[in-house]
């Protein structure tokens, strides 16, 4: 029940995504307007996630959290289809922004939790990835910018059917007063540098699609294949980290982080639309390392909605900030100069990772 909720969550929320920048295209020619529209989504989640999340760890019902959180995204993403200009499509995006962000870091926790063998929660985690492949294959074959919304809004109705069937187990609340900013400043290693790192990547995905397809002559499809490429790679070293792969989940992220540069080091160089399937399929190796290895070491030191929910949110603010970024240099230069900054700035984020350090398990023994 976890894995189908999981799946058929993320795969309405990156059907829509993913294509963000080329739905915007749509209704503004300005590169940095589109930026902005991009950033709206990602700037409702931040205090959604952080203030959610926490509410999750507080009130010891994620499954209530997690059950509003599909309704929202169910009406919300629906909403996209009637967004026909600027000021509507702003609207409905920071709606789906808030929506998404009341379930996104419960999910994450009661999947752990739902797994005695706490490793073993990868592979649920791992359908956030197939959810995404899904959701892009599924824009690939629709090839209707319209039809996608209706394609989001049904797949959130169904993951919530699915919620209905999941168990509610009792949940040890977290009421320690001044919690969040306890996360923060432990981890703040870790959070920084997921920033920096993200803040690249981000910057490069808000101009992505509209390079392949404007510079490389990609059609819609062919942009979803190079997408499917990320998540299939993500999807399937995630599940090898249940099992086959065994180093510290803070080795995981330091990976994660640092391998990210050779992605735009290659994205910079393609002549042709096939050329970026490798280098797409490196960054969902790399987002499944430092995914699983960032979640899982927070969760297990400290309260876990709650840091699930900051981590979340690092992500949101680094995808509000990357794209306006992304806008203003692509506008001054081109799209190439976009991956230049991606590169110095994530090998900044793999410098400050390595500042990170091991902890022992005390947060999973006090609850055990």
């Amino acid at each position: 029940m976890v894995r189908s909720a999981t799946f058929f969550q993320h795969a309405g929320i990156s059907i829509v995504f993913v294509f963000m920048p080329i739905i915007a295209k749509n209704v503004t020619d300005s590169v940095f307007e589109i930026g902005l529209i991009v950033a709206s989504f990602s700037f409702a989640q931040i205090l959604s996630e952080m203030y959610f999340g926490r509410h999750s760890d507080k009130k010891g019902t994620r499954l209530k959290f997690i059950r509003i959180g599909f309704v929202g995204c169910a009406i919300t993403f629906g909403l996209h289809y009637f967004a026909s200009d600027i000021g509507l499509l702003f609207l409905v995006r920071i709606a789906a922004g808030i929506a998404s962000g009341i379930m996104i870091p419960a999910m994450i926790a009661y999947a752990y939790e739902a797994n005695l063998e706490k490793k073993r929660a990868a592979t649920v985690v791992s359908f956030h990835a197939l959810g995404w492949l899904a959701g892009i294959a599924a824009a690939g074959i629709a090839n209707d910018l319209k039809i996608i919304f209706v394609i989001s809004a049904a797949s959130f109705v169904i993951g919530l059917l699915f919620t209905l069937k999941m168990p509610n187990p009792p949940q040890e609340k977290e009421i320690e007063p001044g919690t969040t900013k306890k996360v923060i400043s432990k981890n703040k290693f870790l959070f920084l540098s997921l920033l920096l790192r993200h803040i690249g990547a981000s910057s490069v995905w808000t101009i992505f699609p509209i390079m392949l397809m404007d510079k490389l002559g990609a059609e819609l499809y062919q942009v979803s294949i190079v997408y499917v490429a990320n998540t299939l790679t993500a999807f399937v070293l995630m599940n090898l980290m249940a099992n086959k792969i065994r180093m510290s989940n803070v080795s995981k992220f330091k990976i994660g982080i640092g391998c990210t540069t050779f992605v735009f080091v290659g994205l910079a160089i393609i002549t042709d639309w096939w050329m970026a399937m490798p280098f797409m399929s490196l960054v969902g190796g790399t987002w499944a390392f430092l995914f699983i290895g960032g979640n899982f070491h927070l969760m297990e030191n400290n309260p876990r909605s709650t840091s699930t929910g900051i981590f979340s949110s690092t992500i949101s603010i680094a995808t509000v900030v990357g794209p306006v970024i992304a806008g203003i240099i692509a506008f001054a230069f081109d799209y190439t100069s976009v991956m230049y900054f991606a590169i110095a700035i994530i090998i900044v984020a793999f410098v400050v990772s390595m500042k990170i350090r091991a902890e022992s398990n005390m947060f999973e023994l006090k609850n055990n």
